[in-house]
């Protein structure tokens, strides 16, 4: 495959302090891991497919928590080969390896994260709540397509929250951002809420509490996110419906206990 912007095959340079960050707090942020000019050349065709594939049609004011948190749609790479360039990036994935540690990952899924002008808050959870994993050596990026300001809704993070299981079975919902917000407030996990800087990424572990406020300016918040496993990963035994529901859609044919070999999830790095 030949990149348009061939900035997303070069290598980006960790430092020793971002390794240890991520190992400390469970996720890291990273500063020009894009150029605006790569982020122009992809965004627009992120944005026309999330419209195009998006099946949202409930009004903003009568969808509940977790529909007012964002438009969400995935698997973008299948419907277009210019989103398949983006999620390919071996530049983006050998960033996701070194933080894991692992020699190499393979793609869980794709997905398109809009919070709409006036989207609310997007509660407290931990993403591996919703997949069937054998160990934790999973990662999220989470790329905004503009510069983020406060009011846009930048993701926030509690720092070191990795380590916490108390909560870790509540989906996204009202009672997820009310128990959860009291709990890691208990655990004096330090809420880490900054706005992104264009280019600028981050990526956070499965089991890392995260949130994010609302946007409240008059632009939607537009955010591209690539999931990636460890190439080894093995599948657990679903531990809820939504694992389940993973399962059969992520990873079709398999059953817990094998490993993750499926034609969806392709070796990136």
């Amino acid at each position: 495959m030949t990149l348009t912007r061939p900035e997303l095959e070069t290598d980006y340079t960790l430092g020793r302090s971002d390794l240890a960050h991520f190992r400390e707090h469970g996720f890291v942020k990273l500063k020009n891991v894009l150029s605006a000019e790569t982020i122009a050349e992809y965004e627009p065709e992120i944005t026309d497919k999330v419209i195009e594939l998006n099946t949202q049609d409930v009004p903003l004011e009568e969808r509940d928590t977790y529909g007012k948190a964002f438009l969400q749609v995935t698997n973008l790479w299948q419907d277009s080969e210019r989103v398949l360039e983006f999620v390919s990036s071996p530049r983006l994935a050998r960033i996701a390896a070194q933080l894991l540690g692992v020699q190499s990952v393979r793609l869980y899924h794709d997905q398109a994260l809009y919070k709409e002008s006036g989207g609310g808050v997007t509660p407290w959870h931990a993403d591996q709540y919703y997949w069937p994993f054998a160990s934790d050596r999973c990662v999220t990026v989470w790329i905004p397509l503009q510069e983020t300001p406060m009011e846009m809704g930048p993701l926030s993070f509690a720092a070191g929250s990795h380590t916490f299981e108390h909560g870790r079975d509540l989906p996204i919902s009202d009672e997820s951002e009310r128990v959860l917000q009291e709990a890691l407030a208990e655990q004096n996990f330090p809420e880490v809420s900054e706005p992104y800087q264009l280019g600028e990424v981050s990526y956070h572990l499965g089991w890392t509490f995260h949130h994010a406020p609302p946007n409240t300016t008059d632009v939607p918040r537009r955010v591209m996110t690539i999931i990636y496993m460890d190439a080894g990963m093995r599948i657990a035994a679903p531990a809820n419906k939504n694992q389940e529901i993973d399962l059969a859609h992520w990873m079709p044919g398999a059953q817990p206990g094998d490993p993750v070999t499926s034609p969806l999830n392709p070796i990136l790095y």
